[in-house]
């Protein structure tokens, strides 16, 4: 007589596979923004590299590779490839002469600068395709789903914790 309620769990994983389906086209939506922008090869790893540096400059390599869940070696040889082709820079730390510091260069702001502006266009492009409304519900879904992922949502079933938080990129 009445609507079925729908089972528990169900949401979640229609949800999830939705939210799979986004990730896989924004990953081509970056990869294409990446493409077009670059003006030397970049990994997805060098590029993660990048924006943690942006993020936090100045940070040494030991902070690096916990911020990236690498190895030392790992990291060290992923700047050095950065620092050939001019897009970081190391230099020695003034707290301690153990320690170096690593700072994006003018190029390697350039070329993150690049990349977001061709990676936002893109999305501009779509968003523009939405009504307003569907836009505001898809920007406070957004909200609660950062909030949910970095451990600050007021929701009773959070389902995530700080330390599996997303941070932007």
């Amino acid at each position: 007589m009445g609507v079925n309620p729908t089972p528990p769990g169900r949401d979640a994983r229609d949800t999830t596979r939705r939210a799979g389906e986004v990730i896989e086209l924004l990953e081509v939506l970056w990869e294409r923004g990446r493409n077009a922008a670059s003006t030397a090869p970049v990994s997805p790893s060098q590029l993660r590299v990048m924006y943690c540096v942006d993020r936090d400059e100045g940070m040494n390599l030991r902070t690096l590779g916990e911020a990236l869940g690498s190895a030392p070696s790992s990291v060290s040889r992923l700047c050095d490839r950065l620092e050939a082709i001019g897009f970081v820079e190391r230099s020695p730390s003034p707290v301690s002469r153990r320690e170096l510091e690593l700072r994006l260069t003018r190029r390697g702001r350039a070329y993150l600068r690049d990349l977001r502006e061709q990676r936002e266009e893109a999305l501009v492009e779509i968003l523009n395709t939405m009504r307003p409304r569907e836009r505001d519900a898809l920007l406070k879904g957004l909200r609660s789903f950062v909030d949910a992922a970095e451990g600050t949502s007021s929701s009773p079933s959070r389902g995530a914790s700080a330390d599996t938080a997303l941070r932007p990129a």
